[in-house]
């Protein structure tokens, strides 16, 4: 445990001063779908972060869905070709011809100065009704200037805390979410450290055959160099490696250092210069004979040695529509706990998988990467057992699936 403990003896040096935050700008505006755009009124300036939700509001039961319908047909060209007809969308600038796709929600971090306008991804009238009811939320550029070295330190501090002890669980939660209470047992309902991620934009509809047959395909589970059962495969992300790569950047996952030696080292040099360490090392497990592809995660600066959400994907032999099918297996560290295997100190996991599983989903979401999401039960569901270190984990079974843009 002594990696946590550094952080709070660092946490206790006492660097610098946090910045005051200029006042946010609140607004909701009406959105008619239409090939029209429509002025927000709100200009925008380099480092401003814009938070943006919508839903689809008026009468009739054929209602326009900001995230866009399969049903509806494009005759011509649309402002946006990947995105579906009907999606909300923004542009940065009146005269823009570079779009970006919205969805139900998306936040938007701005690297140079312009003016907020909003549409729909039509080239003509839309074939359903009513109107887009927009939230906008803009926390201005001072808001989100790098906090203290200080402040950081602190925080990690509390996120160690908070899954090692169970204390502060406000602390473990992923920034803007609502944590819950916790559990002492692995079969409960939460732990210090879970996050309550709101229900997913997901689609109602059933998988289609082919790519439910794909889904059901994948292994369940991964496993150690010593064939130990370990996490499960709980979501499934669609797309070409560029695809992948490009929508988790997006979504501010990062690419996991592949040397361990030295990395707590590299992690203490990097604060004590003042700079965030992301990028910490994850252990190799299998699926498909091999290790993983790809490991990404992401956490509260300076508390990565502890406290991170990650996950690993393989590309399977699978494919949908062409594209790959990649298996994935997401968990949260949540602070340090006995290895089972070999009695050394090893990273303990939040049991409640299925918030890892859906707070990947909500970031790709509202990084705008995401064309469709779909809950998928296998045939032979995990429901509750043990990683390869012996950590206990429970789940509802289901698999998110994610079609990406």
């Amino acid at each position: 445990m002594r990696n946590g403990l550094l952080l709070v003896v660092l946490c206790l040096s006492g660097w610098g001063a946090a910045q005051t935050a200029a006042a946010p700008v609140d607004k909701t505006v009406e959105v008619a779908p239409s090939p029209k755009w429509v002025d927000t009124g709100i200009d925008l300036h380099a480092g401003d972060v814009v938070d943006v939700s919508a839903q689809a509001t008026g009468g009739g039961g054929n209602l326009c869905d900001p995230q866009g319908s399969l049903d509806m047909t494009s005759a011509g060209k649309r402002p946006i070709d990947s995105a579906l007809p009907g999606a909300l969308i923004a542009k940065l600038e009146e005269k823009s011809d570079a779009p970006v796709f919205l969805g139900a929600e998306r936040q938007l971090k701005i690297t140079e100065a312009g003016h907020l306008y909003l549409g729909a991804n039509l080239d003509s009238s839309p074939s359903c009704a009513g109107k887009y009811s927009v939230r906008i939320h803009v926390a201005p550029g001072a808001a989100n200037a790098a906090a203290s070295v200080k402040s950081k330190l602190a925080n990690a501090a509390e996120i160690w805390m908070s899954g090692q002890f169970g204390t502060n669980p406000q602390a473990a939660s992923s920034p803007g979410s609502t944590a819950v209470p916790a559990s002492d047992s692995a079969s409960g309902t939460a732990t210090a450290a879970t996050a309550a991620v709101k229900p997913l934009p997901v689609s109602g509809a059933a998988l289609d055959a082919e790519l439910g047959k794909a889904v059901q395909s994948l292994p369940r589970r991964v496993n150690d160099e010593f064939k130990n059962l370990g996490d499960m495969v709980n979501f499934v992300l669609i797309g070409s490696e560029k695809q992948v790569q490009d929508a988790l950047a997006a979504a501010n996952w990062h690419v996991a250092d592949t040397s361990t030696p030295g990395a707590v080292a590299k992690a203490i040099q990097m604060a004590t210069e003042k700079q965030d360490y992301l990028a910490m090392p994850m252990s190799q497990l299998y699926l498909f004979g091999r290790v993983q592809d790809f490991g990404y995660e992401m956490a509260e600066p300076y508390a990565m040695v502890a406290s991170r959400h990650h996950f690993r994907i393989w590309k399977s032999t699978a494919t949908y529509n062409g594209q790959p099918v990649w298996a994935g297996a997401g968990t949260h560290d949540i602070g340090f706990e006995k290895d089972q295997r070999n009695g050394k100190v090893t990273h303990k996991i939040d049991p409640a998988v299925d918030g890892e599983r859906d707070n990947i989903g909500e970031s790709l979401e509202k990084a705008g990467t995401v064309r469709m999401m779909s809950y998928f039960t296998p045939a032979d569901p995990v429901e509750e057992s043990k990683n390869a270190t012996g950590g206990g984990f429970h789940s509802d079974g289901r698999v998110l699936v994610i079609l990406l843009q």
